[in-house]
């Protein structure tokens, strides 16, 4: 995949560039090779190229037409920060994209130091920035208000003692955090179990011991979450636990190539409504067909975000400064619903309050189907 503009007219390297036929650029941070979480990253890139195409029939954005710079972030922090600079230099009028929590968080943070405007589509992490910004604005729910609803998910089918298998992370400490806190609130109890040392039977094991009747996937795909499905479904002793993966790994289509049915009847999150509108509907199409497959929400959130961006493009011009000012005054049909930011408390970014929120999985008689277990 390409990160360089195609075009023979390059951005003014100010980012204030004239729409006069040249095209109007947009960086795109996007994790396309390990350890990023290649298929996520090629999911939201084609929500993203999908919407850019849609633009450009439409007649650009004041008649030049926009591209995107596509990066490579590959989930590592300080790749996408260098990212984020060199895309800053080469002129681009705003920055798109990012799945990956923790390498968002670096790139919000460098680009609300450059002043450059970032309209991030994945990354559920609360702190996104440590302190409010007018520069970054956000389509993903808040991983509060998510992992919350998948907490009432597991207290409405009768689990009251939960066992998390977390690696070392901000994003799973926080996770942890906000299932422990509205869990105890509500009577329940969360134990954790080290993986940083263990092998997934030591797991086992750990969950056998405390009795708890689910277990939460706080880890790394493929591994170690691949041999941990493996290994708690073949011990007998933890016949009725029920698996649960918060941060959406089964939704993509490897977790069922990797797992087959050991990989069904484990929910998750996503952020699509329960039907879609005409609008919703006829890109799910359009992306099932660039895609091959049928689409994640992070192909959704993708799309989302160029058509949020390309009206605020429209609306108020390329200059940084006014598309950052531009947050508040949004209002665009995207595909999962009229989308608005405001400024939400916890928050320092301009926030999508909210997306629809669903709990999910893969029906263990046909795992190519996805069963709506809760929504919230």
């Amino acid at each position: 995949m390409s990160g360089m503009v195609t075009s023979a007219h390059p951005p003014r390297r100010d980012g204030t560039e004239r729409t006069d036929g040249s095209p109007v650029s947009i960086g795109a941070l996007v994790p396309l090779t390990r350890p990023g979480w290649a298929e996520a990253g090629r999911h939201l890139l084609a929500g993203l190229e999908l919407a850019v195409d849609e633009v450009n029939d439409t007649g650009g954005i004041g008649g030049s037409p926009l591209r995107l710079v596509v990066r490579d972030t590959a989930a590592d922090p300080r790749r996408a920060a260098a990212a984020v600079d060199e895309l800053a230099g080469l002129g681009v009028a705003a920055l798109v994209g990012e799945y990956h929590s923790v390498v968002a968080r670096t790139a919000a943070a460098r680009a609300d130091a450059l002043g450059l405007p970032f309209l991030c589509s994945s990354a559920v992490i609360d702190a996104l920035t440590e302190q409010p910004t007018r520069w970054v604005a956000r389509l993903a729910p808040a991983q509060s208000h998510g992992w919350t609803a998948y907490a009432d998910f597991l207290l409405g089918a009768g689990h009251d003692r939960i066992a998390v298998a977390a690696q070392p992370s901000v994003y799973w400490a926080c996770g942890t955090r906000i299932l422990r806190d509205h869990l105890a609130a509500r009577g329940a109890t969360l134990v954790e179990l080290d993986t940083s040392a263990q092998p997934a039977t030591a797991v086992c094991d750990a969950l056998a011991d405390q009795r708890a009747t689910a277990l939460l996937l706080l880890v790394g795909h493929p591994e170690p979450a691949v041999s941990i499905v493996r290994s708690v479904r073949r011990d007998q002793r933890l016949d009725g636990v029920l698996i649960g993966a918060p941060a959406g790994q089964p939704e993509f289509a490897e977790w069922a190539a990797e797992l087959g049915t050991d990989g069904a009847g484990i929910p998750f999150l996503r952020y699509l409504p329960e039907r879609f509108g005409p609008h919703g509907a006829r890109v799910g199409t359009a992306l099932r067909e660039r895609l091959g497959r049928p689409p994640s929400f992070v192909a959704f959130e993708g799309h989302d975000t160029v058509t949020v961006l390309a009206g605020a493009l429209r609306d108020h011009g390329i200059d940084r400064a006014r598309i950052a000012a531009s947050w508040p005054h949004v209002a665009v049909d995207g595909t999962r619903g009229k989308i608005r930011f405001t400024r939400t408390p916890g928050i320092g970014v301009w926030q999508w309050a909210w997306p629809p929120v669903q709990v999910v999985d893969r029906d263990p008689a046909d795992p190519a189907r996805f069963r709506i277990l809760h929504t919230g």
